[in-house]
């Protein structure tokens, strides 16, 4: 009965691996690989809109950065991060909701900081300017 138990405990207990598998919890190379390409693109896009003045309206323009900046937020989470729906059981998406909410302050905080920046700063730095 115990030759039993160990032969038992031998299957069960190096093979588990507690319910998950190898490829659930890290990524192939090929989602790495999708994964960087989506970040160069979401990184070149913005990039260029702005070297190039694409959009002229600056609102529109602060919009359109921010979504793909959440994008690219999300395409890191779901191929570096490896964060899904299924892993780890509730985890994940505690760690979503409170990744959204930094996405939220974070964001909001960098375009409040932005525009007080160029309505406080800059008018004071043209003054320097005209007294030099």
């Amino acid at each position: 009965m115990s030759q039993q138990h160990t032969h038992s405990a031998h299957d069960h207990g190096h093979h588990d691996h507690h319910g998950h598998d190898d490829h659930g919890n890290h990524g192939s190379l090929k989602d790495y690989t999708i994964g960087f390409v989506l970040s160069v693109i979401l990184t070149a896009i913005p990039f260029w809109l702005v070297m190039n003045r694409v959009i002229s309206n600056s609102n529109v323009a602060i919009f359109v950065l921010l979504g793909l900046a959440a994008v690219q937020i999300i395409v890191h989470m779901i191929y570096f991060l490896h964060m899904n729906t299924s892993s780890e059981g509730g985890w994940s998406l505690m760690a979503l909701v409170f990744t959204s909410i930094l996405l939220v302050i974070v964001l909001s905080g960098s375009i409040w900081v932005m525009f007080h920046m160029n309505a406080n700063m800059m008018p004071s730095m043209g003054n320097m300017q005209h007294q030099m």
